[in-house]
């Protein structure tokens, strides 16, 4: 297994995650930032407000982009099984 081959596959794996996490992480950082905003203009300082609907929107941005996360894994472990044959000589 050459250098190259195992570059390769772990770029190809951190791409995965950020594919899969992306989508999440942006909506939290939205909410985040809108809910910060609302905060400082509102001079609400509770730290507990930004949780229930961070959590509200990435729990539903997980229910939406579900179909499409399970397509992006199990073409990459399809590919991934596919090449095992070349990967082992």
């Amino acid at each position: 297994m050459s250098h190259q081959l195992v570059v390769d596959l772990a770029r190809n794996a951190i791409m995965l995650a950020l594919l899969i996490a992306g989508p999440m992480l942006v909506v939290a950082l939205g909410i985040g930032l809108i809910i910060s905003v609302i905060q400082a203009v509102t001079q609400i300082q509770e730290q507990t407000l930004s949780f229930v609907p961070k959590l509200i929107a990435v729990a539903a941005t997980f229910l939406i982009a579900l179909p499409w996360t399970l397509q992006l894994m199990i073409k990459y472990t399809t590919e991934l099984y596919r090449s095992l044959p070349s990967l082992v000589s």
